[in-house]
């Protein structure tokens, strides 16, 4: 039967006073400088002798110095502690949210707005967090949130989203684009009534859908059935389309800080359109909290200085 083999157990404190006797020549000044007593450096390091099997200093009166065993330990036990010591300010900077990424799913324009002011003061204010955008409809992103291949998505609406949070932070009103000679543009808001006997153009990709059966929903409240063509395109061809007189479109607010040419936006007489953020509560991303805080905070603003 062979021999149990015996658990090397060497505590930090062991290392710190190794290098604190090498540092100040001496036990005594060693133990001054951690504020323990002599003896328990001079103990712990005998047990570490022990434990090593090879003595790693020379006592004599003036002090100690290293032996031959104690010089090859030390560069062991500086590194060791170096190595801790960059763990912890590497764990602390992303508590901090000083470095790491955050994925954020996107279904809106980020030209203007309360989305893209959150992110401009969030890059700001935590430079070393690298903010990675993803497009998409709204189905994709909630399932890349709850499998965690994405932090957070930022919706229109209140999804349904098991297994995430969902939040409120802010609202829009919904404009019409249209080409700017069209007779709208001389109306300083479009009521539903004007859009009845209108071909739209919708995207197919987000958020083309939604306002697709945004674009139904209304109209056929009205006791008519809209005229909309999906077009396989994006929203900035969209929006030529639009200016080529090939339809009008609806957009979110956001999208107006962007300049289209030939393209003139007017405010639709409805109700604002709520955005929300979607998150998994299991998720411990550090820079995702701060965010959320952040996004709170300027929320909570708005909403005073309305």
């Amino acid at each position: 039967m062979e021999p149990r083999s015996r658990q090397t157990i060497i505590e930090l404190r062991h290392l710190r006073y190794v290098v604190a006797a090498v540092e100040h020549g001496s036990f005594s000044a060693a133990a001054g400088e951690l504020g323990v007593r002599e003896s328990a450096i001079s103990r712990r390091i005998r047990d570490l002798e022990d434990e090593t099997g090879a003595a790693l200093f020379i006592r004599h009166k003036r002090g100690v110095t290293l032996t031959d065993a104690g010089k090859r330990f030390l560069a062991h036990a500086r590194r060791a502690l170096d190595e801790l010591d960059l763990a912890i300010k590497d764990v602390g900077a992303a508590g901090r949210a000083e470095q790491g990424v955050l994925r954020i799913g996107i279904f809106a324009s980020l030209a203007s707005g309360f989305l893209a002011d959150l992110l401009r003061r969030y890059n700001e204010e935590h430079p070393g967090v690298r903010s990675v955008i993803i497009e998409g409809g709204p189905n994709d992103h909630i399932a890349a949130v709850r499998q965690h291949r994405m932090d957070v998505a930022f919706l229109t609406g209140t999804p349904e989203a098991a297994e995430c949070d969902v939040e409120v932070f802010w609202k829009e009103r919904v404009f019409v684009a249209l080409p700017e000679r069209d007779d709208l543009t001389a109306r300083k808001r479009i009521m539903w009534s004007e859009l009845r006997d209108r071909h739209f153009v919708v995207s197919e990709a987000g958020p083309g859908p939604e306002i697709h059966d945004y674009l139904v929903r209304h109209l056929s409240e009205l006791g008519h059935h809209p005229s909309v063509e999906r077009c396989p395109v994006s929203r900035d061809t969209l929006m030529q389309l639009v200016a080529l007189g090939k339809g009008l479109t609806l957009t979110s607010e956001a999208t107006t800080g962007a300049t289209f040419p030939g393209v003139s936006f007017r405010p639709l007489a409805t109700e604002p359109l709520p955005f929300c953020a979607v998150w998994s509560p299991r998720n411990d991303n550090p820079a995702l909290r701060r965010l959320l805080s952040l996004a709170r905070i300027l929320s909570a603003r708005d909403s005073k200085a309305k």
